[in-house]
């Protein structure tokens, strides 16, 4: 927990009065434990109805909310922050439908009940989800061109999260907002479940809680949505279990949905060190800057294969896929071209579920608030990249102490400048890569080792887009 001095903070513009409960998983028992010191004295236990048709999960321990950043980030995040133009505020655009709410309010976009009343800490911390779920927003099968260039050879199954991103907008706009990417492939514990790669929490949370959805009588697009609520309470207390973070919104976003956003912007710029041609993901790139929409950028924003250090090489490449998003939506004029609105508002229409009781339209007034040089792009600490489970393959192994440690000193007063210098790793495990630097879509140095100069950083493009592997 981080203790505040002074009493407990004012409430946000818009936020319900009162205490947040806490939220249970599927088939949890309400209630539980109190919230450590610092939440305001008259606050019970947080506490969410069961999920019907799940089974019995273990006690989970309380989280707590991230600390108020007081420490300006270093000169040379801030300068590459500066040439992404704040790429996490439009991200979040994008993936909450901000194009619908900023015309008609989000009356055309899909609800769920994910998260339980917010927490007055300082700050909006939003879990932002990108799945590979071969339904849309409302239910409906996606189209067999959406399907294919999903599948592409890759046999993850489905309704896995292919992208998952913890961002903070602190209530103070001159503090530091963050967008923290979690590994796909990390090895974590999914409360009630035991340990399994992070991306499965959705699908795991959903196939537990559908066989009672059917017995009530849901069929077609409704069992979809409830089956997909229930994995998604699944996977906000998973993410909360692994960084202490208390989550105050949830957006998801098919990834089929992203063909049809860059489609309506007309291409998305990117930028690669080398030629790529991967079978799996059906990545077929040359080198260099170039511009991805509808399939391609499917593909380039799933490839692992082939990477030099496959999950998190796609992490870089989510990043760098944002930031070049960013530099479109803001040079193209397309918010100040009526048609263009209405396709991107189209395309987001069906691609989005958002938690319920979100303001999306006072939050997006804030993140404009928000100075772009004080924006930054990370990665929690990882450990070994092949590490092998033995029941799901090779994946991403994970500390939960390091990664609860990381969020707790990442906006804290008098933290290190960059994350990744120190010596606190584990001597016997591999060298661990430090969170990402802003925006760069790149990995800073190992724990422990130098941070590399300034001149071996990933090249810019004229459009302010790292170049990534």
């Amino acid at each position: 927990m981080w203790p505040r001095s002074g009493g407990p903070p004012a409430a946000r513009p818009g936020a319900p009065a009162g205490p947040r409960p806490s939220r249970a998983v599927p088939g949890a028992p309400s209630g539980g434990p109190a919230r450590p010191a610092g939440r305001p004295a008259s606050a019970g236990p947080r506490a969410r109805p069961a999920d019907p048709g799940t089974r019995p999960t273990t006690p989970i321990r309380p989280v707590a909310p991230w600390p108020r950043a007081e420490q300006r980030a270093p000169a040379s995040l801030r300068h590459r922050a500066r040439g992404l133009v704040a790429a996490l505020s439009v991200a979040v655009f994008l993936a909450t439908g901000a194009g619908w709410a900023m015309v008609g309010g989000t009356s055309g976009l899909t609800t769920a009940d994910v998260t339980g009343p917010h927490v007055a800490d300082g700050a909006t911390d939003i879990l932002l989800v990108g799945s590979d779920s071969r339904v849309d927003a409302r239910g409906n099968p996606l189209p067999r061109e959406v399907l294919d260039a999903l599948d592409a050879g890759d046999a993850d199954g489905q309704d896995n999260t292919d992208t998952l991103m913890l961002v903070r907008i602190p209530d103070d706009p001159d503090l530091g907002a963050s967008a923290v990417s979690i590994p796909r492939d990390s090895w974590v514990d999914v409360p009630g479940l035991g340990t399994h790669k992070i991306n499965s929490a959705l699908a795991r949370g959903a196939a537990i809680a559908r066989p009672d959805l059917i017995r009530r009588g849901l069929s077609g697009p409704d069992l979809e949505r409830e089956a997909n609520a229930a994995g998604s309470r699944l996977l906000v207390r998973t993410v909360e279990e692994l960084t202490g973070v208390s989550i105050d919104h949830y957006a998801q976003v098919n990834l089929a949905g992203f063909a049809e956003i860059t489609r309506a912007l007309g291409g998305v710029p990117v930028c690669l060190r080398a030629p790529v041609r991967d079978s799996y993901s059906g990545a077929d790139f040359a080198a260099g800057p170039q511009t991805v929409q509808g399939a391609q950028a499917l593909q380039f924003v799933r490839q692992r294969h082939g990477l030099p250090e496959g999950d998190l090489d796609r992490v870089r490449r989510q990043q760098a896929f944002l930031a070049g998003l960013t530099h479109r939506l803001l040079s193209a004029g397309t918010l100040t071209d009526p048609t263009a609105v209405a396709d991107l508002m189209q395309a987001v229409n069906g691609a989005v579920v958002l938690d319920q009781g979100w303001d999306l339209t006072s939050m997006l007034a804030h993140a404009a608030q928000l100075r772009g040089d004080r924006v930054t792009f990370r990665t929690i600490p990882t450990g070994r990249a092949d590490y092998r489970t033995g029941s799901e393959g090779v994946a991403v192994k994970v500390d939960p102490g390091q990664v609860t440690a990381f969020f707790a000193g990442l906006a804290a007063p008098g933290a290190p400048a960059d994350p990744g210098d120190g010596d606190d790793a584990d001597s016997a495990a591999p060298a661990t890569p430090a969170p990402a630097e802003s925006g760069t879509g790149r990995a800073a140095a190992p724990r422990g080792d130098p941070t590399p100069p300034a001149d071996t950083q990933p090249e810019l493009t004229a459009d302010g887009v790292p170049c990534v592997d």
